[in-house]
């Protein structure tokens, strides 16, 4: 492995707080603490290497330190993507000071934001590695096929392991502690990556329906994680998602409704949300469980 290490920046606008993304805890990343360093390895959208960055913020932006090959722009855009930096900051803080409830949730955090799956192919792969077990299962079984299989970097004094890339999963005939009925699943979603089906720039060109119906085409890809890979992969900050029901749950308590809010509730209430419905939702989750037991100001 290339012991090429380049850094470049990525500018912020409006209130943003890298700790807040490190430790929201989603997908296989399970942080329990933050050292000044948000560090990641994954496989590059093109799909031919993989990479290891150390994101730090200072001021205005994040400092970025890259280990390894690739297009330095391309990679830079890929983290700003899965680190919500690539969008107007501003505009979501003035969208939260509109509504009562989102006021209060950025309040608590003025500089959350969601943080993402590093691509389709690598929120595909987690579905399948997940389903059907205890999170932390699926993120112990992760790591180990990343060890084992993929590319590790060392980032700010620790190991980061970066999954396999298609070609190297193919390879693969058995995973230990993954069924057999799954490795056929993890050959389709490799095979689709290579043919580019998941790649970002053409899921983003889709209307969100259509490329979670374009997903699902996929072994072992439902609805609900249809709309992670399609949401949370291609940070999409604009979609209201209805296939899970954390977000109904936040909604019905932050908003003090007698009930859980159905499809058209939902959607009614998140129109004030637009342009961020997707960056909203998260934050109910996300921020917003910290408020529930906290009186309204």
């Amino acid at each position: 492995m290339s012991t090429t290490s380049r850094t470049t920046t990525l500018p912020l606008t409006g209130p943003y707080d890298l700790r807040e993304v490190a430790l929201m805890g989603f997908g296989h990343r399970d942080e329990a603490a933050f050292d000044g360093v948000m560090r990641l390895a994954f496989c590059t959208d093109a799909l031919d290497a993989q990479v290891g960055v150390e994101v730090r913020q200072h001021d205005g932006e994040l400092a970025l330190t890259v280990h390894g090959e690739g297009d330095l722009t391309a990679i830079t855009a890929q983290v700003a993507r899965v680190v919500s930096a690539d969008h107007d900051g501003l505009a979501w803080a003035a969208v939260c000071a509109a509504d009562p409830v989102l006021a209060r949730v950025h309040a608590e955090a003025p500089g959350f934001r969601p943080s993402n799956f590093y691509s389709p192919y690598e929120a595909a792969v987690w579905a399948v590695l997940s389903a059907r077990r205890a999170r932390r299962q699926g993120i112990a079984l992760r790591r180990r096929l990343s060890e084992q299989h993929g590319a590790v970097f060392a980032l700010a004094g620790r190991p980061e392991a970066a999954l396999p890339l298609p070609g190297q999963l193919l390879g693969l005939d058995a995973i230990p502690g993954l069924p057999a009925d799954r490795m056929p699943r993890l050959h389709a979603i490799a095979r689709a990556a290579l043919d580019g089906q998941l790649d970002v720039q053409r899921l983003a060109r889709m209307t969100p329906a259509e490329a979670m119906l374009d997903v699902q085409r996929l072994p072992g890809i439902g609805p609900f994680y249809a709309a992670l890979i399609v949401i949370r992969a291609c940070g999409l900050a604009d979609v209201l998602s209805t296939q899970e029901d954390h977000t109904r749950a936040a909604v019905q308590a932050l908003y003090g409704l007698h009930h859980r809010p159905g499809d058209a509730e939902l959607e009614r209430i998140a129109e004030a949300w637009r342009p961020f419905r997707t960056w909203a939702a998260v934050s109910l989750r996300a921020v917003g469980t910290r408020l529930i037991d906290q009186p309204a100001a």
